[in-house]
C-alpha cells in the first residue's frame, strides 16, 4: 500500500513538471501582443517556472534594495532594521542591564515567530561587554529563552545522528562557550531551557554537561587566585601585583612615594607619580654580597596581566654569577641529626635511560628588588633607588645601568572597560665608548685567561 502511494506521488510530480514545461513553451510561442500585461517578465524559461510555482514576482526585482544606513526596504514603506542597529536605537542614552533586557523584549515582541533569532543572539553576545552584562547568568538565560521551544528537538535517532538544525545548535554552543570564557556556572534554569529547545541529546546539552563536570573541579584549583573585582586604587593594585610576583611571604612592599598634584611657581600643574617597591630579606642578603666592581641593571617595563588589566613593573638585577661563586658552602653534617641535609643515592638506571639531557639552560642573574610606578622614566626610577639605598647601603658603591624599553603609553583593558594613562619611557642614553687603553687591557686579560 505504501509503495502504491509513493508511485502516485512520483507520477503527480512528473505531471506537474511536464505541465510547467508545456506552459513555458506555450508562453514563448505566443506573440507579444497576446501576452497578458503583468509585472512579471517572461523572457527566460527560469522566470516562467518561478511564476508557475511561486506566484507573482516582486515588482522591484529579485532582491530588496538597501540604503546607506544598513536597512532593507520590503516594498510597503517599512524597513528591516539589522540587529546591531536595534541595539543602537534602543540603548541610545545608557548601556546598562535594563536597556539590554529592553532590547531583548523589543525583539521578542516584534515577531511572534522570532525570525532571525540566530543573528540576534550572535549580535547580543557581541554587545554584552559594552553593556556590562557579560558575567550575568540571568542575561544568558534570557538569551536562551529567545530560541523557539520544541522546534529543534530531534524526533528520532536519524535526526540526532545527522545534527538536527546545525545552525541553531552551533549558536547555542557558542552561547555556552562565552559563559565558559567568563567563568559563569550554568544553573538548573539553563538546563531546563536547553532541554526544551534542543532536547536531551543535542550538542548544546552535551556542552552543558561538560561545563557542569569540569567547572567544579577547576573552581578552587588555583593556589594563587586573583579576585574577580580588582581594586581601582593604583597603589593597592601595585602592592597586590608585586606580592604576587615575589612569591615570598617575607617580602615587604614599601610605598616610596604617593601620587599627588603639585603647582609650580610658574603656575604649571605637575602630577607626581607613585612608586611602590618590594624586597625580601634573601634579596637584601644577595645585594649585600654583590661585588661593588660589577654594575647592577635596571630593566623594564615587563607586563603582568591580572584578568583584564595589564600592569608593568621594573626589576633591579645583576649579571649571572660565575661558576666558582655559584658553589654553595660546605654543609656541616652534625648540624642536624634528625634529618640529613644531603643524600647520595645511587639509583639503578635502565638501559634505555639517557645520561645527557637536551635542555637549554639559561643562566639568569639574581634579582635584588622590583618596583611599580606610573611614570617609568629614569628620574622616577632614580628616586626609587635613592629610597632603596637607605636599607641597602651597597647601592651607594655599585654603578647602576638603565636598560629601559619604550613602554606603552596607556594601560588597555581587553574587555573594553576603558583605560587609565600610563607613562612614556624615553629612549636610554647611549653609553660612552670605552677608551683605547681599557680595550687593550681587556684583551690582555682575556689572553692570559686562555693561556
Amino acid at each position: 500500500m505504501n509503495g502504491t502511494r509513493c508511485l502516485l506521488r512520483v507520477q503527480n510530480l512528473w505531471v506537474l513538471s511536464t505541465s510547467a514545461h508545456q506552459y513555458a513553451a506555450l508562453l514563448q510561442s505566443m506573440p507579444a501582443a497576446v501576452l497578458p500585461k503583468a509585472p512579471v517578465q517572461y523572457d527566460t524559461h527560469r522566470k516562467a517556472l518561478r511564476q508557475f510555482h511561486g506566484g507573482p514576482a516582486h515588482p522591484q526585482g529579485p532582491g530588496p534594495p538597501g540604503d546607506s544606513e544598513g536597512r532593507r526596504d520590503v516594498g510597503d514603506g517599512r524597513s528591516v532594521v539589522t540587529q546591531d542597529d536595534l541595539f543602537e536605537r534602543v540603548a541610545r542614552d545608557a548601556k546598562t542591564k535594563a536597556t539590554f533586557s529592553k532590547v531583548v523584549d523589543v525583539f521578542l515582541k516584534r515577531d511572534k515567530r522570532r525570525r532571525g533569532h540566530v543573528e540576534f543572539i550572535y549580535a547580543a553576545l557581541k554587545k554584552m561587554p559594552e553593556f556590562g552584562v557579560e558575567r550575568d547568568l540571568a542575561v544568558y538565560n534570557k538569551l536562551l529563552d529567545v530560541f523557539p521551544k520544541e522546534v529543534f528537538v530531534p524526533r528520532n535517532y536519524i535526526q540526532r545522528m545527522f545534527n538536527h538544525y546545525p545552525r541553531q545548535q552551533e549558536c547555542g554552543v557558542q552561547l555556552l562557550e562565552q559563559m565558559e570564557t567568563y567563568g559563569i556556572m550554568p544553573n538548573v534554569e539553563t538546563k531546563v531551557l536547553l532541554v526544551q529547545i534542543f532536547g536531551e541529546k543535542g550538542h548544546p546539552m552535551r556542552k552543558y554537561q561538560r561545563l557542569m563536570y569540569w567547572f567544579p573541579k577547576f573552581k578552587h584549583l588555583n593556589p594563587f587566585p586573583v579576585p574577580r573585582q580588582l581594586t581601582t586604587d593604583p597603589v593597592d593594585l601595585a602592592r597586590f601585583s608585586l606580592a604576587r610576583i615575589a612569591g615570598d611571604l617575607d617580602a615587604k612592599a614599601t610605598v616610596f612615594q604617593m601620587p599627588y598634584t603639585d603647582i609650580t611657581e610658574s603656575g604649571e600643574e605637575i602630577t607626581v607619580p607613585y612608586i611602590v617597591g618590594i624586597q625580601s630579606p634573601d634579596q637584601m642578603e644577595l645585594l649585600a654580597k654583590h661585588n661593588p666592581s660589577k654594575p647592577v641593571f635596571m630593566e623594564g617595563p615587563f607586563p603582568l596581566w591580572l584578568r583584564t588589566t595589564c600592569v608593568y613593573y621594573y626589576i633591579l638585577r645583576a649579571d649571572p654569577l660565575p661558576l666558582e661563586e655559584k658553589m654553595e658552602e660546605p654543609y656541616d653534617p652534625e648540624r642536624c641529626f634528625d634529618y640529613p641535609l644531603q643524600l647520595n643515592l645511587e639509583l639503578e638506571r635502565d638501559l634505555g635511560d639517557e645520561e645527557d639531557f637536551d635542555v637549554d639552560r639559561v643562566d639568569e642573574g639574581p634579582v635584588f628588588a622590583m618596583c611599580m610606578t606610573s611614570q617609568g622614566d629614569q628620574a622616577t626610577l632614580n628616586q626609587w633607588l635613592s629610597g632603596l639605598q637607605q636599607s641597602n647601603p651597597m647601592l651607594g658603591r655599585v654603578p647602576t645601568l638603565f636598560r629601559l624599553d619604550a613602554g606603552p603609553r596607556e594601560l588597555q583593558r581587553s574587555d573594553g572597560g576603558g583605560s587609565r594613562p600610563h607613562r612614556e619611557t624615553p629612549e636610554p642614553e647611549p653609553e660612552p665608548e670605552p677608551e683605547r687603553e681599557d680595550i687593550e687591557e681587556e684583551r690582555r686579560q682575556s689572553r692570559g685567561m686562555k693561556q
